[in-house]
């Protein structure tokens, strides 16, 4: 069944092409990511569906059987309505039907009651309440009565999560699921829910996300949205990556082709009389067509951050016995942590666990209940939070971006200027002397990070810094980071970003435990489900899993004095002393042969030897324990 076609369809603002003459087709059953640059007309694609804006030409075709149904990044709700009115304010029959036979159970009259009956019948509306209250359980969803105002932005977007998915179940009719950046503020509990159940689901899915994991167990098409074209991809998100390679090599041979085929032609143009002949006529038509071939740009603008970091000295950041409470609700109690130079630290766990409220304390944005906290004399911290740009009303981008200064010092000793810089960020002339209000989401996101890396800190804190940053901008983010030279932590639920990046994971558990765990966000939560199958015993409770990422042996040595051992033992810790050194080596590598690697065999191939030392460093650890305490 075909759900929507579009022939020829256009759209401009302005001078600038956001697409043009595009064709599609929708049909039952299919799952579909956008991907694009930002600005390259993902939302503005999805409105003139939803019937929002009008396409400049074409046609659009939605079946008269189906309803289009949106998941939008702005959720509009009254904050005086409870989650329970609020979910109740879906207007869909079923749900007008449950609720007049709500209205009947306390009604006088009986004729409300037949009459609510009757509805309830007609749209098969019995199951409804106990599905809505399955699916508010699943998203973990328990308090009813709550305000919507009260609620965290996390919650609100887990509730009207909850709402769209019983609205599809409640129409009896075909539908079509529109998602815009569905995963933005989930937690990775919830979106691994959500990937699970739209996985399964069937249903028919339009979507727009960053969440690389996500699109993969979800979709099986690609739409990409490229310099005004859209190209269909069938499969995963590697198949999209290695088509899209292989059509931009074929352009390039085509343009050499052109630019070979020009220069003959050239000199015979210019050989010819002014009076042209008519039997000439057509081959000067070919050779314009030529030139336009062979003057094709295919150079990408791309993000290239390569900039000249400040010193970091020996003391990079401490934290000692640090807790934090609110009221009865515990966050961490006696954290400590010794960040060490180049590290790339992970933060996970549930919404409103504390993760925020850890990275504020840090930077001595927020007071910790009790501990201390030491922070190196050359550490410049450099914070891309959640709550985005802040900017003077009508403030310009060159101008936002020249009160820091006027040049930015790059690694090879050069400098360049503001408005250099704006445009290795993807900011033209014309939008650098634009409003900062003017600006998409996604390009004030990619602004904000301009301006925290214009300061050159040598110390990264990103909060959830993938929200509304588009694939290209973040594949060229994560290469900069893993050769990032200063201390890193993150706070992510993007899964894709972590296991790129990260070398370490901090776990908030609940409760105020934070567990360590060296590895990547991928290989923790491997561990996790290990535990969590495991059988349980009664053993000590221990917080860390994996040691310190550097110097394990100097790290540990520092916390525990040598005991007296025996000749033999003596000998034993030595040579784990030296060994350990090594394996950390060898483990580094493997990380940074993984990062490197798009080939899913090799990563795998890479992902168990990581294991295997992983394991042995481990053991070694244990027993380097054993020895200090005998």
């Amino acid at each position: 069944m075909n759900y929507v076609s579009a022939e020829n369809l256009s759209k401009s603002y302005g001078v600038k092409v956001l697409f043009k003459n595009i064709s599609f087709h929708v049909n039952e059953g299919d799952k579909i990511a956008i991907v694009a640059k930002n600005g390259s007309g993902k939302s503005t694609l999805l409105k003139i569906l939803m019937g929002k804006e009008i396409a400049d030409g074409g046609e659009v075709v939605i079946n008269k059987d189906i309803q289009v149904v949106l998941f939008d990044q702005e959720i509009d709700f009254d904050p005086k309505l409870s989650v329970e009115e609020f979910m109740m304010t879906l207007d869909s029959a079923p749900i007008l039907a449950l609720k007049k036979y709500h209205h009947a159970l306390t009604s006088e009259n009986p004729d409300d009651m037949e009459t609510a009956l009757a509805e309830m019948e007609i749209h098969k509306a019995w199951d409804l309440e106990n599905e809505m209250e399955q699916i508010l359980t699943q998203l973990k969803i328990t308090d009813l009565s709550a305000k919507m105002g009260t609620l965290s932005g996390g919650q609100i977007k887990r509730i009207a999560l909850a709402k769209l998915l019983t609205e599809t179940r409640a129409e009896h009719r075909h539908t079509l699921l529109i998602m815009d950046e569905p995963t933005n503020h989930l937690d990775v509990e919830m979106v691994e829910w959500l990937e699970n159940y739209l996985g399964k689901a069937k249903i028919t899915l339009l979507l727009v996300t960053h969440d690389r994991y996500f699109l993969d167990a979800v979709c099986d098409k690609i739409w990409e949205m490229e310099d005004g074209n859209l190209y269909l991809h069938n499969g995963s998100y590697a198949t999209y990556l290695e088509n899209k390679m292989i059509r931009e090599d074929n352009l390039n041979s085509t343009i050499d082709k052109a630019n070979n085929l020009y220069r003959k032609e050239l000199e015979w143009m210019r050989r010819q009389p002014k009076a042209r002949t008519t039997k000439s006529k057509s081959r000067q038509d070919d050779f314009y067509e030529t030139e336009k071939v062979a003057k094709t740009d295919t150079r990408k603008q791309t993000l290239e951050l390569d900039f000249e970091m400040k010193r970091l000295g020996n003391k990079i950041l401490e934290l000692r016995n640090i807790n934090k409470s609110f009221g009865e609700k515990v966050l961490f109690r006696d954290f400590s942590y010794q960040f060490q130079r180049g590290e790339k630290v992970g933060i996970v766990g549930k919404n409103g666990a504390g993760k925020s409220t850890l990275l504020n304390i840090i930077q001595g944005l927020e007071p910790q209940d009790s501990g201390e906290i030491e922070t190196g004399e050359t550490i410049k911290f450099g914070y891309f939070a959640q709550k985005g740009l802040q900017y003077k009303e009508d403030e310009r981008v060159i101008d936002f971006i020249k009160e820091i200064g006027e040049n930015f010092p790059l690694a090879n000793g050069k400098t360049i200027s503001a408005s250099q810089f704006l445009r290795l960020f993807l900011f033209d002339d014309q939008t650098q002397y634009s409003p900062i209000s003017k600006l998409s989401g996604g390009e004030k996101r990619r602004l904000h990070l301009m301006y925290i890396l214009y300061q050159n800190p040598n110390f990264l804190i990103f909060d959830e810094p993938t929200n509304d940053l588009d694939l290209p901008t973040l594949t060229v983010l994560e290469n900069f980071l893993q050769n990032f030279q200063g201390s890193l932590i993150i706070v992510s639920h993007d899964r894709y970003f972590m296991d790129r990046i990260v070398d370490h994971v901090l776990a908030f558990e609940g409760d105020g435990k934070i567990k360590e765990f060296v590895g990547n966000f991928s290989e923790y939560r491997e561990n996790l489900k290990s535990e969590e199958k495991s059988p349980k015993t009664e053993t000590p409770k221990v917080e860390k899993l994996e040691a310190p990422k550097e110097s394990s042996a100097a790290v540990l040595t520092n916390s525990i004095s040598k005991k007296k051992l025996s000749f033999k033992e003596q000998n034993e810790l030595e040579t784990i002393e030296k060994e350990m050194p090594k394996l950390e080596e060898k483990r580094n590598k493997i990380l940074e042969q993984i990062s490197d690697q798009t080939d899913y065999d090799k990563i795998a191939k890479f992902s168990s030897d990581l294991k295997e030392i992983s394991e042995k460093l481990e053991n070694l650890e244990l027993r380097w324990l054993e020895l200090q305490e005998n």
